[in-house]
């Protein structure tokens, strides 16, 4: 008998996160609603990976477009300083 032939227990995958955009029926991403877009943006400054955000490929470029935006107008930090 082989010593890799122990039986595994089942990995469930986590439960797919719902687009946030899709779910509250929201059409418009403004770049001046810094409370929408920091939700997307991680302690250090940076853009939550798509696969963390649960939204989905078209919604995750818009978001990114917005957050650079607001950094530009100085809405949203680039970075955070300890």
């Amino acid at each position: 008998m082989n010593a890799n032939a122990t039986k595994q227990p089942f990995k469930r995958r986590p439960k797919r996160r719902v687009c946030y955009f899709t779910a509250n029926k929201i059409e418009l991403i403004d770049y001046k609603d810094t409370k929408t877009l920091s939700r997307f943006v991680t302690d250090r400054g940076k853009i939550v990976p798509k696969r963390n955000s649960g939204l989905t490929a078209k919604w995750q470029r818009k978001i990114a477009v917005a957050i650079k935006r607001a950094r530009f107008m100085g809405l949203l930090p680039y970075s955070v300083e300890f």
